[in-house]
């Protein structure tokens, strides 16, 4: 059975996280499982500067009640990669489009370690305009500003 591991803040779901999902887990092939680590709100406040609008907890549930998920954790306050791949031992870690310094990083331990797991960015998924939480935030507040 191949683990592949998958991260992200997941905050305010939408399909491009589906679709970075599905993508992630298909890399493994058929008997695949995904375990994917959410981002925990310290590290989210600290790498974004602001807080996450659905709390930790919630998007950890959220994130592993959909159907392609087989696991899903709560990455570390400290954001330790290391450990996370000791705990998890994947086959393949799937980045996102714009993890490029999660990438480099587990690049760099796998390198260090000797460990053969297989690093595969996933591209964007989505309509242009709401393929990210930061632009569904921006919309929401341009149509309440209209309304007002």
């Amino acid at each position: 059975m191949i683990k592949v591991l998958a991260s992200g803040v997941f905050d305010l779901l939408h399909y491009g996280h589906i679709r970075f999902l599905e993508e992630a887990k298909r890399l493994g092939g058929p008997e695949a499982r995904l375990i994917v680590v959410v981002a925990s709100d310290d590290t989210v406040r600290k790498n974004k500067g602001r807080n996450p609008v659905i709390p930790e907890s919630q998007r950890r549930a959220l994130v592993e009640s959909l159907r392609v998920v087989d696991g899903a954790i709560l990455g570390f306050k400290d954001m330790d990669l290391e450990s996370v791949l000791d705990r998890v031992k994947p086959d393949i870690v799937a980045v996102g489009h714009d993890q490029k310094e999660i990438m480099r990083q587990v690049l760099a331990i796998k390198d260090r370690k000797g460990l053969s797991l297989k690093v595969v960015q996933v591209g964007r998924f989505g309509e242009e305009d709401l393929n990210s939480s930061s632009k569904i935030r921006r919309k929401i507040l341009n149509d309440s500003k209209k309304r007002a």
